[in-house]
């Protein structure tokens, strides 16, 4: 981190970060590993053991064969889902097609996906369109109109007397959170993927078990692989008797037999009294507001939502809180805002995505559109770039269109495999004018798309797994004084990077090459 940065990270004046890791949490996951493992060795010695009936069984292959490549061709799975499958079953050849059936056709995972609709079905009746805030918005933005009207097609009003404040390093987001979550009232929502023990979590708990002590209610969301390796066995059950109300999003060991612990909630979403919302790329976890340093310094960066649109954000915490448990549905109406705000203009959309949705998923139609409708900028920051040969098309178009299409990657990663993957792709897009810039100090983990009429911050990365595997949100913004705001942040860190060029792409090692040939056939499986 340089010296000013650090100078001015005011969570390390008061904050001493540490990491904690849980040797429950891995052995919960050890054990969960070997019953996964366990499947596959017993499909792998199938074949062997039934050796003895070859002839059959090479029939049953070759039928096996042509119905897996009937189903294929005929699914909606982006052609990459496709093609790992088809290798699977090459690699494997009876092995395979048995995993093909159980774990990838759509079909495998549909009883526990109707459930999961249905409750985002229940939320998405809460939210309405206000009369006339469309044609406001495409008076006041002409040019900007079919975005938001796509968005409101796919559940999500728009909506304005918003107040929009973007933060360039989380710890800036962090500092605020305390700020508010210290003038609570009513109640404190809060959904993150990832929550460490350590420093930040300290201070997050002294805050919200003193603001249950005065009657506001707690409600708490978390991913369990994004927390199990790094809070304490225990953890729910100490927190629920603090008086926090606790759930957890898809337990690891569910569902083992579907592999369905590949499907994770990824949002982020604080919300105080329903009138001021966070969202951003940003965990719970010290090193997202560089309070240890791991893989240098960590850039994140967020959006706090003052505004109406914090109905949206609220809906949305909602929707993963009721597909994290049973029971009757929630009257949402309980946890709507409680302050009334100014009039002004400030539009913006509150957007969600999940693998139940698939294959209709409105967030990566959203990212093509930012993409195709850019005529002068496109700028994008993403801590994995693992993306569909469609979408490599849309943003060389762009650059072969005139538009400045600039993306920024980490330089430090904090996976080695998904960094070389993400370098894989680097090639087809420098070969034809797209610019891709390493951030140089560390890790960036920010996500975020902008064009010269737009921007979007959240949690959605350009990868397989944000379109397809995981659920995501993020805010959608128009006013061009925040999208200026967000603009200069991103140039300013262009500054610290150091841009890629495709001789030296080209010229990488013929070791990395080939292992990056191998990767790139799973890379929808990573």
């Amino acid at each position: 981190m340089s010296e000013e940065k650090r100078q001015t990270n005011k969570l390390r004046k008061t904050i001493q970060g540490r990491i904690k890791s849980s040797l429950s949490g891995f052995l919960r996951a050890f054990v969960v590993a070997m019953l996964v493992l366990l499947q596959f060795l017993i499909l792998i010695l199938l074949p062997f053991i039934l050796s003895s009936y070859t002839i059959y069984i090479y029939a049953i292959l070759e039928l096996l064969s042509l119905i897996i490549i009937i189903s294929l061709v005929n699914d909606n799975k982006s052609p990459s889902y496709k093609i790992s499958w088809i290798c699977i079953a090459l690699i494997l050849p009876f092995t395979g097609q048995i995993m093909y059936a159980l774990w990838g056709k759509s079909t495998s995972k549909k009883k526990i996906e109707e459930r999961v609709l249905a409750k985002f079905r229940h939320g998405f009746s809460f939210l309405k369109q206000e009369d006339g805030i469309i044609e406001q918005f495409i008076e006041k933005y002409p040019s900007k109109a079919r975005m938001p009207k796509y968005m409101r097609s796919e559940g999500f009003p728009l909506f304005k007397n918003n107040n929009l404040e973007y933060f360039p390093m989380a710890e800036d987001a962090f500092a605020d959170m305390f700020d508010e979550l210290e003038k609570a009232e009513k109640f404190i929502l809060i959904n993150f993927y990832i929550v460490a023990e350590g420093g930040l979590w300290d201070h997050f708990h002294e805050i919200l078990t003193r603001k249950i002590k005065e009657g506001v209610e707690v409600l708490f969301l978390y991913d369990d692989f994004g927390a199990m390796l790094r809070t304490q066995k225990g953890f729910r059950h100490s927190l629920e008797e603090e008086g926090f109300q606790i759930r957890v999003f898809n337990p690891i060991h569910k569902y083992t037999d579907k592999l369905y612990m590949n499907y994770r909630s990824h949002e982020k979403i604080l919300v105080v009294d329903g009138n001021i919302g966070y969202t951003g790329g940003f965990n719970l976890a010290d090193e997202y507001a560089n309070l240890i340093n791991r893989f240098g310094e960590w850039k994140d960066n967020g959006i706090k939502v003052v505004g109406d649109a914090v109905w949206g954000l609220t809906v949305t915490f909602f929707q993963m809180w009721e597909a994290s448990g049973s029971g009757n549905f929630i009257n949402y109406d309980k946890y709507r805002p409680t302050a009334k705000f100014e009039q002004n203009d400030g539009f913006c959309q509150v957007i969600s995505d999940g693998p139940a949705n698939n294959p209709n998923n409105p967030i990566e139609n959203v990212y093509q559109q930012m993409i195709s409708y850019s005529n002068e900028f496109l700028y994008i920051t993403t801590p994995y770039l693992i993306i569909e040969d469609n979408m490599k098309e849309l943003l060389v178009v762009a650059a072969k269109s005139g538009v400045d299409v600039r993306i920024i990657t980490p330089y430090i990663p904090d996976k080695k495999n998904v960094k070389y993957l993400t370098n894989y792709n680097y090639g087809y897009l420098l070969q034809n004018g797209v610019r891709i810039y390493e951030y140089k100090p560390g890790f960036i983990h920010a996500k975020t798309i902008i064009n010269e009429d737009s921007a979007i911050v959240g949690t959605i990365n350009m990868d397989y797994r944000s379109f397809y595997l995981q659920y995501e949100c993020g805010v959608f913004m128009a006013e061009e004084k925040i999208v200026d705001t967000i603009k200069k942040d991103l140039l300013s860190t262009m500054d610290e990077c150091v841009e890629v060029t495709y001789e030296e792409w080209k010229n990488r090692p013929l070791w990395l090459k080939a292992r990056q040939s191998v990767l790139n056939m799973f890379s929808t499986l990573m």
